[in-house]
């Protein structure tokens, strides 16, 4: 009479946290990315707002503001990622979102986004516009 024995071996074990490793080592890189590209489309998408907002002043007062406040824009992103400023020359300003928070504060890929007065956008990573900019 043979005995029955109930469970898993070391074998089996072993080959089952080989494939939840093998399976972690891809999904967590490609998770990582995801999350960082959503933070910046927040920085996208606070620069391309505030950039309508400028143009929206301008319009009502002939000049452009170096207050934030004026265009009724917060200084930091919606989950505060990035903190926004505004530098304005005469007739011309440049917007720009730093890193300060979240999985982007040590992003090489694209750190800071800019934009210009005439729609001119410029990254501070080492990626191409392109791709930060989407």
């Amino acid at each position: 009479m043979k005995k029955r024995t109930y469970g898993f071996t070391l074998t089996e074990l072993l080959i089952a946290v080989a494939i939840a490793g093998i399976l972690a080592s891809v999904a967590i890189p490609s998770y990582s990315e995801h999350v960082k590209r959503a933070a910046r489309v927040e920085a996208v998408t606070a620069l391309l707002d505030a950039a309508n907002r400028q143009e929206q002043y301008f319009v009502d007062n002939r000049q452009y503001t170096s207050n934030l406040g004026d265009l009724g824009v917060n200084t930091t992103t919606e989950n505060g990622y990035y903190s926004l400023t505004v530098n304005v020359g005469g007739s011309n300003f440049t917007l720009t979102a730093k890193p300060v928070g979240g999985p982007v504060k040590s992003d090489g890929d694209c750190g800071s986004f800019t934009i210009t007065d005439v729609g001119l956008k410029g990254v501070g990573g080492s990626k191409s516009i392109d791709y930060c900019w989407g």
